[in-house]
């Protein structure tokens, strides 16, 4: 007599997708450098752009205001940049092998790494504001405005995020994912967001001025401190949806290639 071995049928809900975020999750929390690192380095950025640049820059002591949005992006691209080393140490060791034997949707692993990160620099996120508060920012924001930046800044690091673990799944070991992600954690420091585009050399302000994050930070910088926003925030929604899309199409693509699965 035959036996006929049926297939594991795949988990359902979100279940999977709620595994790969605790477990993650739980590697993040017993890496204590890597999480020292995400608590400190939002403190470091803001006490040096504040206490020993902003006096250069800005003598009034109003730099806080202004530079404030920057940190939090600066922040975010560094956070983000560990989804790329994660993703492409899962794909070295071997992990992934052992997951395609599971009845696991493809994107499950991705979607794990994404979100434990969202989370993660959500916290750092928190952490930048906090500190800003306590070196003299003033933001004047009302509960709407809050509620818009909070949903902004979650748009942008999850967009962000992604591209980052495409990054990892492209990248042939987590040396070269950190050296490609790094190339991305230059572009706060060619937008609006350390200082005004219009004291750039001339050949730089149209770089400055059209690139994405440059209408990220300026609808942050609005919504928090009241500056006009004109067409700024539809530019910065526009710019993440399509970075994310790029992105998550990119990394299934990958995966799917790199992963053997079908």
């Amino acid at each position: 007599m035959t036996t006929t071995i049926q297939p594991r049928p795949r988990l359902s809900g979100l279940t999977a997708e709620s595994v790969f975020i605790s477990r993650s999750l739980r590697h993040s929390l017993r890496d204590g450098e890597s999480l020292l690192m995400a608590i400190l380095l939002p403190i470091f950025m803001m006490l040096a752009f504040t206490w020993v640049f902003g006096g250069a820059i800005d003598g009034t002591g109003a730099y806080v205001d202004f530079v404030v949005p920057a940190i939090i992006l600066t922040c975010a691209g560094f956070g983000a940049s560990s989804a790329a080393v994660q993703v492409a140490g899962d794909m070295q060791t071997g992990i992934i092998d052992r997951f395609r034997t599971m009845p696991l949707r493809t994107g499950a692993v991705l979607t794990g790494h994404v979100i434990a990160s969202l989370i993660r620099n959500l916290v750092a996120t928190a952490v930048v504001i906090a500190v800003a508060l306590l070196v003299g920012f003033r933001p004047t924001a009302s509960l709407p405005a809050w509620l818009l930046m909070t949903g902004l800044i979650t748009l942008y690091i999850l967009a962000l995020t992604y591209l980052f673990a495409a990054i990892g799944l492209a990248a042939s070991s987590p040396e070269a994912a950190n050296g490609y992600g790094f190339l991305l954690l230059f572009l706060p420091y060619l937008s609006s967001g350390f200082v005004p585009v219009e004291t750039m050399p001339a050949w730089l302000q149209p770089i400055a001025e059209h690139q994405p994050l440059t209408p990220i930070i300026d609808t942050i910088r609005g919504l928090l401190t009241g500056t006009p926003l004109d067409d700024q925030p539809w530019w910065a929604i526009a710019w993440c949806v399509v970075a994310l899309a790029i992105a998550v199409a990119w990394g299934s693509w990958l995966f799917r290639r790199k992963a053997g699965r079908r």
